[in-house]
């Protein structure tokens, strides 16, 4: 079996796995974290495998995701007080899920240093 037919999040993007879905554009798929770490907590990813943040360096991806992860914290009402957007890159940066994706974060104040 390929990188792509075992991807939890390529099946998502396949529709194999049910998410609750906020929003979606040709490329993107935004959807509700099954274990939200703020009152909202929003991944979006592309429908593209791309492993991570340092695949997608000089495409398109990027941007179509910051573009659609504005657009979900406008309609969830983030925009005026605040949200974050991560990009959780290979091990030592966080990521679990080999599959480009970032995590919209919002609803309560966010802290800094993150972790």
């Amino acid at each position: 079996m390929s990188d792509t037919e075992q991807c939890l999040f390529c099946r998502i993007g396949r529709g194999e796995i049910p998410v609750t879905i906020v929003a979606e554009t040709g490329d993107c798929l935004a959807f509700r974290d099954i274990t939200p770490q703020a009152p909202v907590h929003v991944l979006v990813i592309p429908r593209a495998h791309v492993r991570s943040l340092n695949e997608a360096a000089g495409t398109p991806l990027v941007g179509a995701i910051i573009e659609l992860a504005t657009q979900v914290a406008q309609r969830e009402g983030l925009a005026r007080a605040g949200y974050r957007v991560v990009f959780n890159t290979n091990e030592d940066g966080g990521q679990t899920v080999y599959h480009l994706h970032a995590h919209l974060l919002g609803g309560r104040q966010m802290r800094w240093p993150p972790g």
